[in-house]
């Protein structure tokens, strides 16, 4: 039996990862602009926080469970930052593209071991929107930022997020070698267990 899913985010290259990473599993996954185009005010200190709002604010409007993230890449030499303000890191109107300017130019002329960061992702899952329990799980990758955008796939900061390991950034790995390595990935894997193991989180 196929449970359906809503997730919280309006962000089309999220909704692909989320459909990739759930291929095969037995859930369908409907976007929220589905039901509403409004989006909930972020108004958490933190990635757990957030990640709460938008999917309480998904499963009351939808009547259906809610998945919601909350993302972001956190810049040791910054202190944290972007964090939570990640997608708006350039102020109003901010885009991949002024996001990732403006990062190069905070991190300019700063050596390469002073430039690590990671990606986190705080996955949420909701049964209904007053469900007092929801499931939590954590995702981290680890990397540092390149001094230039490098790379075609991905979204965000991908391009700018060197991953050691691959030898390459985020935004040259293929859709399945990432899939297998984010911060999101390894928060569903999480989930997916989580879910798989507790059939009473469906009615």
């Amino acid at each position: 039996m196929s449970h359906s899913i809503v997730l919280a985010s309006g962000n089309k290259g999220k909704l692909k990862e989320f459909r990739h990473l759930l291929a095969g599993q037995d859930f369908t996954v409907v976007p929220v602009a589905e039901f509403s185009k409004a989006e909930p005010e972020e108004t958490g200190l933190s990635f757990v926080e957030n990640a709460i709002i938008k999917a309480r604010h998904a499963a009351k409007i939808s009547g259906l469970p809610a998945i919601a993230d909350d993302s972001g890449l956190e810049v040791d030499y910054l202190q944290g930052a972007p964090g939570i303000y990640s997608s708006r890191f350039s102020g109003e109107g901010a885009s991949d593209a002024s996001n990732n300017d403006k990062l190069l130019k905070l991190l300019e002329g700063i050596e390469e071991e002073k430039r690590s960061a990671r990606f986190q992702c705080l996955l949420v899952f909701m049964r209904h929107h007053e469900d007092p329990t929801p499931l939590i799980c954590q995702g981290t990758w680890e990397g540092i930022i390149a001094d230039k955008p490098r790379g075609e796939h991905g979204f965000g900061y991908d391009p700018l997020f060197f991953v050691k390991e691959q030898n390459c950034t985020a935004a040259e790995l293929t859709k399945e070698v990432k899939n297998t390595l984010s911060h999101r990935a390894r928060a569903m894997r999480q989930l997916l267990d989580k879910l798989s193991n507790n059939p009473k989180l469906f009615p």
